[in-house]
């Protein structure tokens, strides 16, 4: 199983190459202006017979954590094929260990992405995760712009 792991100061705009293998090519970007401290990492770098792949964050926000919306986007060969939304903070029953999280602290966690029910055909894939500390998705506390080739159908 191959994976990497990264930890930087990125500059904004550039292209953060996460893995390669045969049947898979991982990178992303940032879709603001403004750089970040970040970690990602992500074990197996495969599609192929892949169930549960492994994935560990390391970030220091820019803003205080109190309210966080999420937004979820996948593009497939340039149609979108996925929009969805979620209210992850809102101050009141919290369950995830990043609500809260003031400026500058450091967040860290470990989580499983289930792939079982997901089979990629090959082609390009353009993936948006947006990150807002608001409802109406006008404060922006992070951006990230996936590109995801499949090399191979997985059927």
């Amino acid at each position: 199983m191959f994976g990497l792991y990264f930890f930087f100061f990125f500059t904004p705009g550039a292209s953060e190459f996460l893995c390669t293998s045969s049947d898979l090519e991982l990178s992303y970007t940032f879709c603001d202006s403004t750089a970040h401290t970040f970690v990602f990492h992500l074990t197996p770098c495969s599609i192929m017979n892949t169930s549960v792949w492994k994935a560990a964050i390391t970030w220091i926000p820019r803003s205080d954590i109190t309210f966080l919306k999420t937004v979820f986007n996948v593009w497939y060969d340039g149609a979108n094929v996925l929009h969805w939304k979620e209210v992850l903070c809102s101050g009141a029953d919290d369950r995830y260990s990043v609500c809260g999280i003031l400026k500058g602290e450091t967040f860290a966690t470990t989580f499983d992405i289930k792939g079982a029910r997901l089979k990629f055909p090959k082609g390009n894939y353009n993936i948006i995760l947006q990150a807002f500390s608001h409802d109406s998705e006008k404060d922006t506390v992070m951006c990230l712009n996936f590109t995801m080739i499949v090399k191979q159908d997985a059927f």
